[in-house]
């Protein structure tokens, strides 16, 4: 099945307006015009969904692609830009950052891959989650700082996941090479990367004008889901019958999942909020990170130390 971003935590009965809200309309009425924003990944799903309502509002949307022949028709019109970019090659980062000549006024970190049923190492050595979905957009937003600076007043969004409920980044071993490789714990710990990166970003850039947040998009069926196996969609309530796959209720729209980091990047009632993960157009609530939770940040997502531990870690590995 075709399926992308994001949970595989969440409240299936929650029903509220705002899990509703979409990307469109957390935009209405917004002029853009003469902004400019990076969203990688986004030719289809989430980043798509971004793109679309950032040029609606008149905005010129650069997108960062691994492939971008494959990006979808609807994203080529418009003032929309498609540059080649893969994650999880440094090599390939730099060259997209050197190639940057402008000022930047946001940048959402969309793109990811989840839960490789293998263990993988990239070229520079790290467990390819955790490169692809924090690393790469590591060094693609520490090369890009000096534009985001120009801009004034930028900001940074970070698509984690409720996944960053379920495991605590481990410094010690983040590549799995020593404890047993588990798919599901490698995403977790690459989701909770990516809250602790917006955090770390928070503290250190906000005398750049600079705000950083993380998302949880939510239950939403795009291509991220693409290596889950049969058994955990249907833990999902994802399931196909007569060739056809068949979407819960429950589940978000692209459309809807891209609200919240359209809204950060964006919106001006957030313009100000910063060091902080959203789901379902509000702040989360910090709670004690485990199995069974259906909503929150974990503490451990957002603990200082860690993100400072985890910045230093990526320093090592880009410079």
């Amino acid at each position: 099945m075709d399926t992308d971003h994001h949970d595989n935590t969440g409240d299936h009965h929650d029903t509220s307006p705002e899990r509703r809200t979409t990307a469109a309309d957390v935009l209405a009425g917004v002029d853009l015009t003469g902004r400019r924003y990076l969203v990688t990944g986004g030719g289809s799903g989430l980043g798509l969904a971004s793109v679309e309502a950032l040029v609606g509002a008149g905005a010129a949307v650069i997108i960062a692609t691994r492939d971008p022949s494959n990006v979808d028709a609807l994203a080529r019109s418009g003032d929309v830009d498609v540059r080649q970019l893969d994650l999880a090659d440094l090599d390939s980062v730099r060259s997209f950052v050197r190639a940057w000549d402008r000022p930047l006024d946001g940048l959402i970190a969309n793109a990811g891959v989840m839960a490789l049923p293998e263990r993988r190492l990239s070229a520079s050595g790290w467990e390819m989650q955790l490169a692809t979905n924090h690393l790469g957009h590591f060094a693609l937003a520490l090369g890009l700082h000096e534009h985001l600076v120009a801009a004034g007043d930028a900001r940074i969004v970070v698509v984690s996941s409720g996944a960053q409920l379920l495991a605590p980044l481990d410094l010690d071993d983040p590549h799995f090479a020593r404890r047993p490789y588990d798919p599901w714990v490698a995403y977790a710990q690459s989701k909770t990367a990516d809250v602790l990166m917006a955090v770390g970003m928070a503290r250190r850039w906000a005398g750049d004008g600079i705000t950083a947040n993380a998302v949880a998009p939510g239950w939403i069926r795009t291509r991220l889901q693409r290596h889950v196996d049969p058994v955990s969609l249907r833990s999902m309530g994802v399931y196909e019958e007569d060739g056809k796959v068949h979407t819960p209720a429950f589940f978000k729209t692209t459309a809807q999942g891209a609200a919240d980091q359209v809204s950060l990047v964006a919106a001006p009632a957030t313009a100000h909020v910063t060091g902080r993960y959203f789901e379902d157009g509000r702040p989360a609530a910090v709670v004690e990170g485990g199995t069974g939770l259906q909503s929150g940040v974990a503490s451990w997502s957002i603990d200082p130390d860690t993100a400072d531990g985890l910045w230093e870690l990526g320093l090592a590995a880009i410079e």
